[in-house]
C-alpha cells in the first residue's frame, strides 16, 4: 500500500488561524467568489479543526466540526484536488464526531460536492438553497 503523501492533524483556530485563513482564503474568497464577510464566523474558535499538510509542510486542506455535528468550511487547493485528501479530512472530522459521540453528523454541501458526499455515507434531505449565491443541499451520515 502506498504511503500518503499528505498528513492530517486536528487543530484550534487559536493555534493554527494563519494555515486554516489562507486556505479557506484561496478556496472560498478568491476561486468560488465569496464575501470575505460570510467567510468568517463567531464558531471558528469554538470548532474542532482538521489541517492537511504535504510531506514538505505546505497546508492544502481542512475542514471543521462544530459540537452539534454541523461539518462545514471544507477546502482543498485546487492543485491538490482528486488525490484523497479531501476524504481523509471528512474521515478525520468523523473521528472527531464519534469522539464527541455524535450520532448524527450533517453539512450543506455545494450541489456539485454532493457525489463526493454520498461516497461517504451521506444522505440530501430538503431542497436546494442559495449559501454565498452558490448551489447548496442538506446532507446527514447516521453514526455507528
Amino acid at each position: 500500500m502506498q504511503k500518503p503523501d499528505f498528513l492530517i492533524t486536528r487543530c484550534r483556530w487559536q493555534s493554527h488561524a494563519q494555515q486554516l485563513a489562507n486556505i479557506r482564503r484561496r478556496v472560498f474568497i478568491e476561486e468560488q467568489q465569496v464575501p470575505e464577510e460570510l467567510e468568517w464566523d463567531e464558531f471558528d474558535r469554538s470548532a474542532h479543526h482538521v489541517l492537511a499538510q504535504s510531506i514538505d509542510g505546505v497546508s492544502i486542506a481542512t475542514g471543521r466540526i462544530k459540537d452539534d455535528g454541523h461539518i462545514g468550511r471544507m477546502a482543498v487547493l485546487e492543485s491538490y484536488r482528486h488525490k484523497g485528501i479531501g476524504s481523509a479530512v471528512l474521515l478525520a472530522l468523523l473521528e472527531i464526531a464519534i469522539k464527541l459521540k455524535l450520532k448524527r453528523v450533517y453539512l450543506h454541501a455545494q450541489v456539485s460536492a454532493i457525489p463526493f458526499y454520498e461516497k461517504q455515507g451521506f444522505i440530501c434531505e430538503g431542497g436546494e438553497f442559495l449559501d454565498a449565491g452558490i448551489a447548496h443541499k442538506s446532507m446527514y451520515k447516521v453514526l455507528e
